[in-house]
């Protein structure tokens, strides 16, 4: 059996097209929903998915295990609702879902891990941004661990952007995982928001000090690496004003964390008076 797992929040504008996309590899699909107030469980019901209701955690990741612990199946592909397999990614799947299930990966099974056989693959992904499907600058091919044997992989559910933990070998995935997460800017900036709050929170857990030093860190070093890493080292320009905005906007995560840390601070502050 294949189980496809999601963890969602409010995704009624992307989860059609995601469910739609695995139906014909899908045995099982389990989504773990935080409470959304839009129509996100009925068009997930509708398509034929579990639905278990939960909170919205800061950290989605802690959801998208959840979903992961919920799947029966032997193999399992773990997706965002604003992501789909593409022809030929399908197509893979099939075979190894085949190949767990028919052709005997378990009479090479070794200790804990299969013998010299992947237990999980990295799938490349095509991230949209601004109208644009991202050639460079980082974000292609972005390999994501999304597939994986059931027993095998984990989330370490500390940061939002964590690949998981795989017990074995890792291979590739043939095809792409199509990732449609920004279709406006206006949808980039709410997660923008949203990563970078939860970004101030890890660094007030760190206890990071909020001093002129740091300032300039996060406000003017941090940025600058990080454009120059995105949009030269790893040749963003060739994405041109896409590439060029991801990379301004990157950099910006780390000013942005940092302020809302020392506004943090400061409403602490004032609390104790």
């Amino acid at each position: 059996m294949l189980s496809v797992v999601l963890a969602t929040f409010n995704e009624e504008k992307n989860i059609a097209q995601c469910l739609s996309s695995i139906q014909t590899i899908a045995d099982e699909i389990i989504v773990v929903d935080g409470s959304s107030t839009d129509n996100t469980v009925a068009i997930a019901k509708k398509h034929g998915a579990k639905v278990i209701s939960t909170t919205n955690k800061k950290n989605f990741h802690i959801n998208k295990q959840m979903a992961m612990d919920a799947a029966t199946g032997e193999v399992i592909l773990q997706l965002d609702a604003d992501e789909w397999p593409d022809a030929e990614l399908l197509t893979f799947i099939k075979k190894i879902h085949t190949q767990v299930t028919k052709s005997g990966y378990n009479f090479n099974k070794k200790g804990s891990t299969y013998s010299n056989q992947p237990v999980a693959w990295q799938l490349k992904r095509k991230n949209f941004f601004l109208g644009h499907y991202f050639k460079k600058g980082g974000q292609y091919p972005d390999p994501v661990i999304r597939l994986y044997i059931n027993g095998y992989a984990s989330l370490p559910q500390k940061d939002v952007h964590e690949q998981m933990q795989v017990n074995g070998e890792i291979g590739w995935a043939d095809g792409h995982l199509i990732h449609y997460a920004n279709p406006t800017f206006s949808d980039y900036l709410r997660k923008f928001n949203t990563y970078t709050q939860f970004k101030a929170l890890q660094l007030k857990e760190a206890n990071t000090p909020v001093t002129f030093f740091k300032a300039v860190e996060y406000i003017v070093v941090k940025p600058l690496v990080t454009f120059f890493t995105l949009f030269v080292r790893h040749k963003g320009f060739v994405d041109g004003i896409p590439g060029f905005v991801f990379a301004v906007m990157s950099g910006l995560h780390h000013t942005v964390a940092f302020l809302m840390l020392w506004e943090l601070m400061e409403i602490e502050k004032h609390a104790q008076k």
